[in-house]
């Protein structure tokens, strides 16, 4: 049994009728566990081309979340995209517009204050919008989270503030759907890589997995590879029109736009250190032993900013990790702060010269000490870190956390020339570069102050009363 015959009707009457693979989606994400009598999955990714359909499909659906669930209360369902601004552009643009032209008008206002954005069903059911944030959802129950186009989520916080909010409500789900992603897409390429392998595996459980793509050998210029991928090809998008955007469009964008491809396999990766050098030195087992370096860096649009430390293990080798990787800045000096109080490190290492030497001041009011290196400091980092990770001569001696952040800026990585040296380069690496040079700096700045004994614990004033 499935509801998803009720969401078909609806798209009609908003006067955009599923095609067949929109009908197909719907069907299964909506089907009836017979055991419980409840919906059998909690969790619904979806990849698919652009311009296949997908908002057509997640407003059906969202109506008749707010409508069709009336046995279990009035609904909140939260809708999320790239940014906030980007959620309500779509909010505004496709779903209230939509809805305002259909013949549900007369069941619900729109409420278009900023940030309390919201379609209020009569019936007491609530779609408004959300940003991807850690806080996205918090403070009330939510039936229905849809992150949309989430490639642009560079790590999972909508997700965990959405499934907290859902844990008391009787038939949640989460949805996530996207194109393809880029190297910096690590939570889309998560989920695609779980859903391929749960496919492969024949395994049942409660997350439902759909993707619409072209084989990585296929010749992106066949009609018959555009017929294998495109599920909206001969309902909503002609053959001729696809052919013009294949002369015009740059083949890279071209295969994730229209085949929903990944740039797994692009010439412009892992150009400093290979991914086979580097994938072995991970260790999800590693652990410090020694005194530890911080260092702090910002990305250069300031969007995103790593902690990352430095030590030493009980075998000798350098470890290395991402401790914090969030968005924006203003978290940084509380956050320092407290590993600062828990860890006494040797050194903060943050580099003067680059977009988080702003921050520095900042960190000096929490009462770190800042290492700033010199040009030459930041060439001798550089130098150590590879020396590390991929030796002319004899093992590597590095070890480190897996983080997903970490990988794709080592993927994407570049270098630039200092006089007679090399250094990390932000502006012409093809990913956010943060996680790696955090990780080089406080690598270095564990080599340079990690000898330092760790001074004895100041005793507290009452001993010597």
């Amino acid at each position: 049994m499935t509801l998803g015959p009720a969401v078909g009707v609806i798209a009609a009457r908003l006067g955009t009728p599923l095609m067949p693979w929109q009908q197909y989606v719907a069907d299964v994400i909506l089907e009836i566990d017979p055991a419980t009598g409840r919906l059998a999955y909690r969790e619904y990714n979806i990849t698919v081309p652009r311009q296949s359909g997908k908002t057509t499909l997640l407003l059906a659906k969202m109506v008749h979340r707010a409508l069709g669930f009336k046995d279990d209360g009035r609904q909140r369902i939260l809708y999320a995209a790239q940014t906030r601004g980007a959620a309500r552009l779509k909010w505004e643009d496709e779903h209230v517009a939509t809805l305002e032209a259909s013949r549900y008008r007369k069941l619900f206002t729109v409420r278009k204050q900023l940030g309390q954005e919201a379609i209020r069903w009569k019936n007491g059911s609530r779609h408004g919008i959300t940003s991807n944030t850690e806080k996205a959802a918090h403070g009330e129950t939510l039936d229905e989270g849809v992150i949309d186009e989430a490639f642009a989520q560079e790590d999972n916080r909508v997700e965990q503030a959405f499934k907290p909010a859902m844990i008391t409500r009787p038939q949640p789900q989460q949805g996530v759907v996207s194109t393809a992603g880029t190297l910096k897409s690590v939570y889309l390429r998560e989920k695609v890589d779980a859903g391929r392998e749960r496919c492969e595996a024949g395994a049942m459980d409660t997350v439902a997995y759909f993707e619409w793509s072209a084989p990585e050998d296929a010749d992106p210029g066949d009609p018959a590879t555009w017929a294998l991928c495109m599920p909206a090809l001969g309902h909503t998008i002609g053959v001729e029109a696809i052919r013009a955007d294949f002369e015009s469009m740059k083949l890279a964008e071209y295969r994730r736009a229209y085949l929903n491809q990944w740039p797994d396999t692009t010439p412009d990766q892992w150009l400093v250190i290979s991914e086979e050098q580097w994938r072995p030195l991970a260790d999800e087992q590693s652990e410090l032993v020694s005194r530890v370096a911080f260092a702090v860096h910002v990305a250069m649009d300031r969007s995103w900013a790593a902690i990352a430390v430095a030590g030493r293990r009980a075998d000798g080798l350098l470890h290395v990790e991402i401790v914090d990787y969030r968005l924006g800045t203003k978290w940084v000096p509380e956050r320092a702060k407290q590993l600062q109080d828990r860890w006494n490190p040797c050194a903060w290492v943050v580099d003067a010269g680059s977009p988080a030497g702003s921050l520095i001041a900042d960190l000096e009011a929490q009462g770190l000490v800042i290492t700033k290196p010199t040009v030459k400091d930041v060439a001798h980092a550089y130098g150590q870190f590879i020396d590390a990770v991929a030796p002319k001569e004899g093992e590597p001696v590095l070890r480190y956390i897996p983080h997903a952040a970490l990988d794709v800026a080592l993927a994407g990585a570049a270098t630039r020339s200092l006089a007679t040296a090399k250094a990390w380069d932000a502006i012409a690496a093809t990913t956010e570069s943060s996680p790696l040079i955090a990780v080089t700096n406080a690598a270095w700045g564990f080599a340079t102050k990690g000898h330092i004994e760790e001074p004895p614990p100041v005793m507290p004033f009452a001993v010597y009363a």
